[in-house]
């Protein structure tokens, strides 16, 4: 994955495209603890089962897993503890409404550094169905076959 300037991807969660159709993304930040962010900061996080929900006008990320820092004390906070999302109101009110009438799921899609401050890309998705997968699948291969065949035309 190309990484832009000034930022440096932690974890992303590349299942989530696979599983979702995703609608809209927006950046939020998260509230961490000091080993967590040096832990981040080691690529030792994972994203696969996370997921976000608005509790009492909160954003708040559940099953995301930060593993402990290994020079940490005991004091490190549970891996898979529910951490808070920063968003302003104005955009969990938005997140919520489209969230009750269309449907949608909170999914995060990558955590990542911009500015020294760790932000996590939120995605509003719909599930795929198993024929959707198949046809994506599909036309991953017929892709892949004409970049070939291209390949194999310019060599001569």
């Amino acid at each position: 994955m190309a990484q832009q300037e000034g930022i440096k991807i932690a974890a992303t969660n590349r299942r989530a495209r696979h599983e979702y159709h995703i609608l809209e993304t927006m950046e939020a930040g998260i509230a961490l603890t000091g080993t967590e962010v040096k832990s981040l900061r080691q690529g030792k996080a994972n994203l696969n089962d996370a997921f976000a929900r608005i509790d009492h006008e909160e954003c708040i990320i559940y099953e995301m897993h930060i593993s402990p820092y290994d020079f940490g004390n005991r004091f490190n906070p549970d891996p898979k503890r529910p951490r808070k999302l920063l968003l302003h109101k104005k955009e969990i009110r938005k997140l919520k409404s489209e969230i009750k009438e269309q449907g949608l799921t909170l999914i995060p899609l990558k955590i990542y550094f911009t500015r020294g401050l760790a932000k996590l890309e939120l995605g509003m998705a719909k599930g795929k169905k198993l024929y959707d997968k198949r046809q994506d699948m599909a036309k991953k291969e017929a892709q892949r076959s004409i970049d070939r065949a291209m390949k194999n035309y310019r060599r001569g």
